[in-house]
């Protein structure tokens, strides 16, 4: 696994628990990190997703529901939700290559959602890319 990925795990784990624990977790996100990534560029990086997911999260969340045809986020299992808003920030604001991003975000669902999260994950994805190739949002 490379270090960016790890760091990614890192942020869907801050993610996750955001999600379900929103008032807790970001009093414990820095230390949360720390504890998990030792190098400090990789800290960094897994902060600035879990803060820019969390300051576009309507945004993202409003932009997925409108991908993801007869399902509502609050339907989606907390792991795919989560990997989802991960994976539409990186391809919204990051500067990480968009097809990276759904690579990255399929592992993640692979690595831990169900035997179909994977799938679902790389189409909502696709279909953000699609888009916004074609100059839509």
């Amino acid at each position: 696994m490379s270090t960016r990925s790890r760091a990614r795990e890192v942020a869907l784990q801050a993610l996750f628990q955001e999600d379900l624990n929103p008032r807790a977790s970001r009093d414990q996100l820095a230390p949360f990190v720390e504890a998990r990534l030792k190098d400090g560029e990789l800290r960094e990086f897994a902060t600035s997703l879990v803060l820019g997911v969390m300051r576009n999260r309507a945004e993202l969340d409003e932009l997925l529901e409108a991908k993801a045809d007869n399902w509502s986020l609050a339907r989606m299992a907390a792991t795919d939700r989560n990997v989802l808003r991960l994976g539409a920030f990186e391809i919204r604001y990051a500067d990480t290559p968009d097809r990276v991003a759904i690579n990255e975000a399929v592992e993640l669902a692979k690595r831990f959602g169900s035997k179909q999260s994977s799938q679902f994950v790389n189409g909502i994805l696709d279909k953000l890319l699609t888009n916004k190739d074609k100059g839509e949002s």
